[in-house]
């Protein structure tokens, strides 16, 4: 089987009275790109208020795809507390959002037992978007 040709991978908090500081407390680490519900933020060359709070964590794009070493650059940068995980986990939307950009029509990849697991007790929803070849490429 192929291997992706790049991967994108981005832990993100999501609500409605996210504060990014008391994120990133709580974490031990400075998010990416960071945002309060109500916020102006910059859209190409205008700007938007936005309608919930964000917090983000970027790991580095990998090409060819190897998205389980995204997943545990985001997690070394994180607190291993779980008992912190459960308790943002109850107050916010926690996601592993992911991007695969395809250079093939069949190809595919994989995420060690151990991340599957550390990405579970943490609570941390995994979440794909496939980008397929384009027909004209």
């Amino acid at each position: 089987m192929a291997r992706l040709a790049r991967s994108v991978a981005t832990l993100r908090f999501i609500g409605d009275n996210l504060v990014p500081e008391e994120i990133s407390s709580v974490l031990g680490c400075t998010p990416t790109r960071a945002h309060r519900k109500g916020d102006r933020v910059p859209i190409k060359d205008s700007e938007r208020v936005v309608g919930f709070g964000l917090w983000r964590l970027d790991a580095t794009d990998t090409e060819p795809e190897d998205v389980d070493s995204q997943v545990s650059e985001i997690l070394a940068k994180l607190t291993s507390n779980l008992e912190a995980w459960s308790a943002l986990g109850k107050q916010f939307r926690v996601e592993l959002f992911c991007e695969w950009f395809m250079d093939e029509g069949n190809e595919g990849l994989s995420i060690s037992p151990g991340n599957l697991i550390a990405l579970g007790v943490r609570g941390i929803e995994l979440q794909l978007d496939i980008y397929a070849p384009s027909a004209d490429a």
